[in-house]
């Protein structure tokens, strides 16, 4: 007897559905550690590899190392070589945002067609270069807009996509622990 997955916006189902029980009858199996390195190459240019983490109880390792870029572009004294940190955060709050809403929708049974997403966030130099203590050194807010072709209410698809895990942090203050190593 030939069986198929059960696949629902590129998702399968059923195994979804298994990892859910796993993760109720073994809470530990939720646990996960993300890791990167990053290499500093000169000016703002850096190159950070992403192989391994943290999962399902063990250490992984990819077969291959996942490889980013970030550098500024010349008017803020870079050499244009890469997209810019904040403009890497937009990536991942768009990926994730999107990945949660067709998950959790695939989840629900609700079907989605396509989605193509815009993201914008500004941000005032005065913060970063010091000259202003009172303005935030990063984005004083993001925009995101999501075309959505699906038979789901608005409504329906923000409260998916609300799942992410980037947007929980970058919407909550998330602890990030600085320490310095000379060599």
């Amino acid at each position: 007897m030939i069986t198929t997955a059960n696949v629902k916006n590129g998702v399968n189902v059923d195994q979804l559905v298994e990892t859910i029980g796993a993760v109720q009858q073994n809470p530990e199996l939720a646990k996960f550690e993300f890791k990167a390195k990053t290499n500093w190459i000169d000016g703002g240019h850096c190159v950070t590899s992403i192989k391994e983490y943290y999962g399902v109880g063990q250490d992984m390792t990819r077969d291959e190392s996942f490889n980013m870029e970030c550098d500024h572009p010349n008017v803020l004294l870079g050499n244009d070589t890469a997209a810019t940190p904040p403009e890497v955060v937009l990536h991942a709050l768009g990926s994730c945002l999107t990945g949660a809403m067709v998950y959790h929708a695939a989840a629900h049974g609700i079907t989605i067609e396509g989605a193509e997403s815009s993201l914008k966030g500004g941000v005032d130099l005065h913060g970063f270069l010091g000259l202003d203590p009172e303005v935030r050194k990063g984005f004083d807010g993001i925009t995101f807009t999501l075309k959505v072709k699906s038979d789901a209410t608005a409504e329906q698809l923000e409260n998916l996509a609300k799942f992410s895990p980037v947007f929980d942090m970058l919407t909550n203050p998330t602890p990030v622990k600085i320490e310095i190593i000379k060599q």
